[in-house]
């Protein structure tokens, strides 16, 4: 016999000659001899009710018609749904959202006809920095802007600008600023291979020639100004580029945000994706559409000049960058609306 027969049982056999207090005791004894399981608790409040109350006789229906209809409505009502438990999206995602609720009104961007602009950084006037080896920061720009078009291009973005200026470093950041608002263009990258401040520069000679390096940093580095008319846009896609960077393997210098760069000290915007704050960059802050900085590497290390000497690196941050510009133009963008 099982617990429940059992006691059920002993309840129905005290009722007729116990007191409750002797029902309640027996019954008690009972628990203790055959422990319940949890599934049993819900029939014992059964077994403690007052025996000495009498069912009333169920009084008389009005008419055997009235009966049968109220019966047979009894049998055929549907029992009541159970209550349905409220679903938190915000965990589980939008599985109470209709399909039409989830389609996005229009996309974000059509690639065949969204433009972004690569600016070359410097001239070869104004070359920028010198790598360890004695090349020219705007030979190491030019190699990887022209490959990331390439990249966007068979992609599918063939609206994509190569932006080239010429001149001294200062009229040719006005030219290019002009060209990139005279596209017009949608996204402005430009383009860049980093250096470190001159106080950490040390000698050494290459191919019979002196020169200088700094092995101490490496990275890349991503920029964005607030000054910048669409700041939110502009940090939404340089965070995207930075987190393809992660994907691609690569690392991001984190001495910008170290005390030690004096006044090249930047803000840190994201810890994980290597995003700087740089408000004062004017090719960023003068341009009338989002705009990114990127710096590919550090051409001054001398260990990261060879990689990024090599087109394997070129095709690793060319890759990272039209993956960045793709997610950007996926419809899902068009659902959060503008930035």
């Amino acid at each position: 016999m099982k617990r429940r027969e059992f006691i059920c049982v002993l309840g129905s056999i005290a009722s007729g000659f116990w007191s409750r207090r002797l029902i309640v005791i027996a019954t008690m004894a009972a628990m203790v001899l055959l422990p319940i399981e949890v599934s049993d608790a819900g029939w014992l409040s059964d077994v403690f009710k007052s025996p000495s109350k009498q069912a009333e006789p169920p009084k008389r229906a009005k008419s055997s018609k009235h009966a049968t209809s109220r019966k047979s409505a009894a049998l055929t009502k549907p029992a009541a749904s159970p209550k349905r438990r409220p679903v938190k999206l915000a965990a589980l995602g939008p599985v109470g959202l209709s399909p039409a609720a989830l389609k996005p009104v229009a996309t974000r961007c059509d690639p065949s006809k969204f433009r972004i602009v690569l600016d070359v950084g410097h001239t070869a006037e104004s070359e920028g920095a010198i790598s360890a080896r004695n090349v020219s920061e705007f030979v190491f720009n030019l190699r990887l802007a022209k490959r990331i078009e390439e990249k966007l291009k068979a992609e599918g973005f063939r609206e994509t600008r190569l932006l080239l200026t010429e001149g001294k470093a200062r009229r040719s950041l006005v030219k290019r600023v002009a060209a990139a608002n005279d596209l017009p263009a949608d996204l402005l990258l430009s383009i860049h291979h980093d250096s470190v401040p001159n106080k950490f520069l040390e000698d050494w000679e290459f191919e019979g020639k002196k020169s200088h390096f700094s092995d101490r940093f490496s990275g890349y580095s991503v920029f964005v100004s607030r000054s910048n008319p669409d700041f939110k846009t502009s940090f939404a896609f340089a965070e995207l580029i930075g987190k393809e960077m992660k994907a691609q393997g690569l690392e991001y210098a984190r001495q910008y945000s170290q005390a030690i760069m004096g006044r090249y000290q930047r803000e840190l915007l994201n810890k994980e994706t290597g995003v700087y704050r740089y408000d004062e960059l004017i090719v960023l802050r003068k341009t009338r559409m989002a705009a990114v900085l990127l710096e590919a590497g550090s051409i001054i290390n001398r260990d990261e000049e060879l990689k990024m000497s090599s087109p394997e690196r070129r095709d690793i941050i060319s890759s990272g960058v039209a993956a960045a510009v793709k997610e950007f133009c996926e419809p899902r963008w068009a659902m959060l609306g503008p930035l």
